[in-house]
Formats: structure tokens, sequence, C-alpha cells
């Protein structure tokens, strides 16, 4: 599942007229840069949700053949935040454990990497495996520690390195949303942070390109980046 109904407030007003996955970066949109990749490590079918200006993402990657992929939307009236657009989703996932990308990053991960994970959680207590990044400068005190491949809610007792940030990618198991009723607005991390409490949750440690696309500045300089390295 690619996340791709938030509004995208701190572009505007780039994303007064234009959904915030579908700006480009490098000659294409955030959101084909994501389909390419998911495809390439041979996920085949894949959610979008939307909100805002959603029409323009389906006018854009149809039912997914161009890309080799078949393409479903979930369709919300408002943002539901991340749990509340997962939970309306499910309908439309017909596994029990799936990966879901944040549609406004832009990431060279490795999506094949997912499958090992995707098998544990299929087989095993887990509930989600988050992949964790170095902190960016906007964002210095990160979300969560990473110790000996499981996810821990740092606390001043606990001498474990520095936090990480999450990339916004990740699996997880259909069991997390079992109580996030479809249709309403909820978060996802409190639901992360509960799993992480019960000793639920995997990760592991990206150390290659992400970026979150949050600021028209960080658009143009990531656009101009993946130029220059394509025209090399």
């Amino acid at each position: 599942m690619i996340l791709a109904a938030g509004r995208g407030e701190r572009m505007r007003p780039l994303t007064d007229h234009m959904p915030k996955p579908l700006l480009q970066v490098g000659g294409k949109p955030l959101l084909v840069w994501h389909i390419e990749r998911l495809r390439a490590a041979g996920f085949t079918h894949i959610v979008i949700n939307h909100a805002h200006l959603g029409q323009q993402i389906e006018a854009a990657l149809g039912n997914g053949a161009a890309f080799g992929v078949s393409i479903e939307y979930s369709r919300e009236v408002s943002a539901l935040e991340t749990a509340g657009g997962i939970a309306t989703a499910l309908p439309l996932i017909d596994a029990e454990v799936f990966a879901v990308v944040n549609g406004d990053i832009y990431c060279e991960y490795d999506f094949s990497r997912l499958a090992e994970p995707m098998a544990r959680l299929a087989a095993g207590h887990d509930q989600a495996h988050l992949v964790l990044v170095d902190n960016p400068p906007q964002h210095p005190k990160g979300d969560f520690v990473l110790d000996d491949g499981r996810v821990k809610n740092d606390s001043p007792l606990t001498p474990y390195p520095s936090r990480l940030t999450f990339s916004g990618i990740g699996v997880y198991h259909r069991a997390l949303f079992a109580d996030t009723p479809a249709g309403e607005r909820a978060p996802l991390a409190p639901l992360l942070r509960r799993a992480i409490d019960a000793g639920r949750a995997s990760g592991e440690h990206f150390g290659g390109r992400w970026e979150d696309v949050g600021t028209p500045a960080r658009l143009a300089a990531l656009d101009e980046e993946l130029r220059q390295h394509h025209a090399a």
C-alpha cells in the first residue's frame, strides 16, 4: 500500500493544485518512483489511498497496467491519517501481512529486503517491522531506538544508543489494526508504540538515500540532485 492522502500543507502553494505524491523529482512523480521500485521487488498488487485532489492520482496512474502492476484505490472524502487510511483500505488488501510506504518520500530502499520480515510476521507474533533511517536535520530527535533488530520506545532509564527516524516504510500484520474502525481518523504512532511495548515490533536500519520531501526547497534540491545524477 502507498499512502497518498495527505494534504501537504507545508508544500503549498505547489499542493494547492496537485497532490503531493504527484510532485516530480528527477523527471518522475514521487509515486512513480515507488511503483517502479515495488514492481522490481515483485510487488504487483498495489493499493493507493487518496483524498485531496485524488482524481489526479487516478488519472495519472490508471489501473497500473502501464507500470506492470495492478492498482486499486481507497478513496477518502477527507484524509483519515495513517492508521485510519490503512484500516479503511484493508478490504482491498488480500494478505494478512503487507508492506506500506509513504507516498511523499523519496527512498532508494530495495523493497525485496521486506520478504524476510513479511514471512516472519506471517509466521510469528510480531505485528510490525519498521525501516529506520538516520535522523534528518528537520527531525534531529528521531522516533525509535533499534536494539539488535528490535524496535524499542526510548526512555531516560534505558541506555540504548541514539534514536533513529521512522522512514515511512513498514510491514504490518492486519491484527495491528483490529481495533481501528474503518472510515475514521486514526494516527499510526499509538498503534506502533503499543506493539513495541508488547515486544512485537522488529526493525532495520537503512543507511542509503532517503528524503522526506516536506518543503518546496527540499523538493527543488532533490530534483536538481537527481537530474544531475542521471545526466552524468
